[in-house]
């Protein structure tokens, strides 16, 4: 599967929800380590930290519709990159009535991509 620039235009459609589940899945997953070995039908975890390949070792979570994953995942970023969106993008959240689980769970996702870049910037 071929996964847009991990950039600031990705996080915003992220966001926007201009990107389906699946490709947010993908993303989180190739910056975490996972690589889909298409010869043999499996997933390569050689690159996965152990914290993740310990617990998700044969098939890369669904952060989208796990809970226990999307919390894992927000617990992993460092506390210092928790408010990224809002500090460095100005995200505001979403309105009340208008998100649910899903769009809590792709911001976490856009949250942690967002650490990712800034902690290969240091």
């Amino acid at each position: 599967m071929l996964i847009p620039p991990l950039n600031t235009e990705t996080i915003w459609a992220i966001l926007n929800e201009e990107i389906d589940d699946n490709t947010v899945n993908h993303l989180v997953w190739y910056y975490l380590g996972y690589r889909y070995d298409e010869t043999n039908n499996v997933w390569d975890t050689t690159n996965v930290a152990p914290e993740w390949r310990d617990e998700y070792p044969n098939t890369p979570p669904d952060f989208i519709d796990s809970r226990p994953a999307s919390v894992k995942l927000t617990r992993s970023i460092p506390s210092e990159n928790k408010q990224l969106l809002k500090e460095q993008l100005g995200f505001k959240g979403y309105k009340i009535g208008e998100f649910g689980p899903r769009q809590t769970r792709r911001a976490t996702a856009a949250n942690w991509l967002l650490s990712y870049m800034q902690l290969q910037k240091s």
